[in-house]
């Protein structure tokens, strides 16, 4: 009996304890040391740029440096795997296109962690656009003489993206099917890359941000649409693969920031909250929208339910397609 009442009374010291453990960590100063916003895209892509515009003002609001660490490749999966696996620290986070999420998962026969298990989302940042842009060497000045130039020389062409899966991937395989041409993959490890080669003449044509615009500037490239429901305010000359006869190819580009699943909910909030006070600055909107993305300051619930939105659709797409991680 006695015994009995001993060990019930230790158990719930126990659990006091743990509790107020708990509490404490919950209330425990955070940052304490520089925070790695891993990216998952190559330098000089559009997920970079964005990445350190927000940087210096996320540092100080922090009080602590930000550390942007670029690990692009995979569509976002080599950034999730290091984040997942060595971002225990508590000041570890990951920035990719939100497809790392909602479309990777359908693409890979495996990945080398689990979206839903291993990452809490933090927040979004922006939403892009995307551009089709070819090579001026290819010698096109309109979408449709674009078209018919690919339908004149079938499985001639080639179309670079950021990394399968990722939504640049996704605008190249839905415009295929709505133009009825022909062309093949080539993944890159981010746009900036994919931009590379399709400036060197090694690929046809890609999908790419506003960010691309000084190589149109400079007559390396030519833009003949936007992958979006409505003409872009950075340049609202150009015409939607809607208003050209191309209907479907819907593909704006989301950018979140997650946590570990290990994260304490006390930092995601502050970090979110401190993010959303960075992209509520003007300085901060007009960069995003030189670069061709708009800041988008939101809750962590709220860009999750979006998410899972972009999931339900671009899931649908890839098997209906058949897509599968080259």
């Amino acid at each position: 009996m006695f015994r009995r009442h001993y060990l019930i009374a230790g158990t719930l010291a126990l659990a006091s304890l743990r509790v107020a453990g708990d509490a404490a960590a919950q209330g425990a100063p955070w940052p304490t040391k520089p925070v790695r916003l891993v990216v998952g895209l190559a330098p000089g892509g559009l997920a970079d740029v964005l990445a350190r515009a927000i940087q210096p003002h996320l540092s100080a609001a922090l009080g602590q440096p930000v550390v942007v660490d670029n690990r692009g490749g995979a569509g976002g999966n080599v950034a999730g795997a290091e984040v997942a696996r060595n971002g225990g620290d508590g000041h570890t986070f990951l920035l990719v296109p939100s497809t790392t999420e909602s479309v990777n998962p359908a693409m890979f026969a495996s990945m080398p962690f689990d979206p839903q298990r291993d990452l809490r989302p933090v927040g979004l940042l922006a939403n892009s656009q995307l551009f089709l842009f070819v090579r001026a060497s290819l010698g096109v000045e309109t979408l449709e003489a674009f078209i018919a130039h690919a339908k004149k020389h079938p499985n001639t062409l080639s179309y670079g993206s950021a990394g399968n899966g990722t939504t640049p991937h996704l605008a190249g395989e839905l415009f295929k099917q709505a133009a009825g041409i022909t062309a093949a993959h080539a993944p890159y490890r981010g746009v900036a890359p994919a931009v590379q080669d399709l400036v060197a003449g090694q690929i046809d044509y890609a999908f790419g941000p506003a960010t691309v615009f000084p190589m149109v500037q400079s007559g390396k490239l030519k833009v003949l649409a936007v992958a979006s429901r409505k003409r872009a305010s950075v340049a609202p000359e150009i015409r939607t693969l809607s208003e050209a006869g191309i209907d479907g190819v819907f593909a704006d580009s989301l950018f979140g920031i997650y946590a570990p699943a290990s994260a304490r909910a006390d930092v995601i909030e502050r970090l979110n909250r401190e993010l959303n006070k960075v992209l509520e600055r003007p300085d901060i909107r007009a960069r995003f929208l030189e670069a061709g993305a708009e800041a988008v300051p939101m809750r962590a619930a709220d860009y999750s339910a979006l998410v899972q939105d972009e999931k339900r659709l671009f899931t649908a797409v890839v098997k209906s397609l058949g897509l599968k991680a080259d």
